[in-house]
């Protein structure tokens, strides 16, 4: 069988089908595994950098990777800050500590708490609803789908930091904060920094491929890089499978009239959402955050009040690049020094504003002046920085459409039909075809939970086989 792209998704697939006895040859168009989980080098600076995703708050708590045991083959940091909402003055800080972050927020903490608790309380519940933990009575899916609707409805009667806490969750969507779906994803992610947190791999991100990678390989799988796939037929056969870990759109043009004329437009017409304009950065001394706790966060969201990243988000939905973009920030070298030379004092930031899609302008100036916003003299600790557009990751990696990385624009209906309409979205009407990529429920993350369904559905469809054990 054949698993087409190497991303978090496909080499889940991966893994379950070869583990399950079958031949898997996975075919990637890059010359590294990963898709999203990259991690190279600079290349005018010593040190590394991920390319992609950094932080990993569903690695550690999808159905997937529990059973998988990632966290047994990967080394995690967790900062006790797992985010921060950088703000003039005093900033809004979520520890991993639900009472510490409730009490520091003083006044504006109440409701947060208040939104918080309850999905905290039944996280479990939480990720089964959110297609993280499928193992989930339909009961308790419902009661937790009210609760994440619940705490959805709640985020916008916050007030002051918490709000702007919630409204920096929320923009981890692409969306702006009157989006139910963007507030329901963004008050789960918000719940499991406050459960799981907010993860920082060692080595970087592509020491979570690597694992995925070693395994496969010890049990009878291939990888095959710098292999474009553009038809179907050149990786599937009848009495085949093939899963892909494809866009909408790629699997649309590699598939053409084998699909029906009703399917194929609901993949050609999936709508895809803001992209992403990164920076990464090499300094020679920490960032100088006037809210020196900002120091010990993971990761910092750069966007002002509710209403200015708000703002931010529809312009940029728009076509209207923002003066001043919501900017998802992470300090990964605070937490692995593994990074950088050993005995270096520098340290890596990562950084991307969200622009329009297919935007290719350069964010070096705009990310450099939005943290000099909330940390003054940073231009004087910045020894190299490095710049991949919008139109860069779409080139880099197909399934990144005009540079969004999120696997398709998050609204309401396209929460719930992603990619159409469907009991089982992972399988296509092609007997045999399945597809397993962040345009298929849950959505982005790095959490590998689409290919385990696709996997599962391809088992139970190909022979009647259960899902085989995942441990090491």
């Amino acid at each position: 069988m054949s698993v087409v792209g190497s991303g978090p998704n496909g080499l889940a697939a991966a893994v379950v089908m070869a583990r399950a006895g079958h031949e898997v040859r996975v075919f990637e168009s890059s010359e590294g595994v990963g898709g999203g989980l990259r991690t190279v080098p600079f290349d005018g600076a010593e040190g590394l950098l991920d390319i992609c995703s950094a932080v990993h708050p569903m690695a550690v708590s999808s159905r997937f990777f529990q059973a998988f045991q990632l966290a047994d083959r990967v080394e995690f940091r967790y900062p006790e800050i797992s985010f921060a909402h950088a703000m003039q003055g005093e900033s809004a800080v979520a520890y991993r500590d639900l009472a510490r972050t409730v009490e520091e927020l003083g006044t504006d903490g109440a409701g947060w708490g208040r939104a918080m608790r309850p999905l905290v309380a039944r996280i479990e519940d939480v990720r089964g609803m959110s297609g993280l933990s499928p193992r989930v009575h339909p009961s308790q899916v419902a009661g937790a789908v009210s609760l994440g609707l619940s705490a959805a409805v709640k985020f916008p009667m916050l007030r002051g930091r918490a709000r702007a806490l919630a409204a920096g969750a929320t923009a981890h969507a692409g969306t702006t904060f009157e989006s139910a779906a963007g507030r329901f994803v963004g008050a789960v992610l918000a719940a499991e920094a406050h459960v799981a947190g907010w993860p920082i791999p060692v080595g970087g991100s592509q020491s979570i491929a690597d694992a995925m990678v070693d395994d496969l390989r010890r049990h009878g799988g291939e990888v095959i890089t710098s292999h474009r796939v553009t038809s179907l037929d050149s990786v599937w056969g009848a009495g085949d499978v093939a899963i892909l870990d494809t866009s909408p759109r790629q699997f649309a043009n590699m598939a053409g009239d084998r699909l029906p004329s009703r399917y194929l437009h609901a993949l050609r017409s999936y709508r895809y959402g803001n992209a992403v304009s990164k920076v990464d950065f090499v300094l020679n001394a920490p960032i100088p955050w006037s809210d020196e706790r900002l120091r010990d966060a993971g990761t910092v969201h750069l966007g002002g009040t509710a209403s200015q990243v708000s703002s931010a988000e529809s312009l940029a939905r728009r076509g209207i690049m923002p003066d001043d973009p919501f900017v998802l920030l992470s300090q990964p070298s605070r937490f692995d020094n593994s990074r950088l030379p050993a005995g270096s004092s520098k340290s890596v930031v990562w950084a991307y504003a969200h622009v329009p899609n297919g935007s290719r302008a350069d964010g070096t100036e705009v990310v450099t002046r939005r943290i000099e916003s909330f940390a003054p003299g940073f231009r004087d600790v910045v020894e190299h920085s490095e710049a991949r557009p919008a139109a860069w990751y779409e080139a880099h990696n197909s399934n990144f459409v005009g540079g969004d990385v999120l696997g398709g624009q998050m609204d309401l209906r396209q929460f719930i039909t992603r990619p159409n309409v469907s009991p089982h979205p992972w399988r296509t009407p092609i007997a045999g075809v399945y597809l397993c990529s962040a345009a298929t429920p849950p959505g982005a993350g790095v959490h590998g939970m689409g290919g385990w369904h696709a996997a599962r559905l391809a088992l139970r469809d190909l022979t009647g086989q259960p899902m085989p054990g995942l441990s090491p």
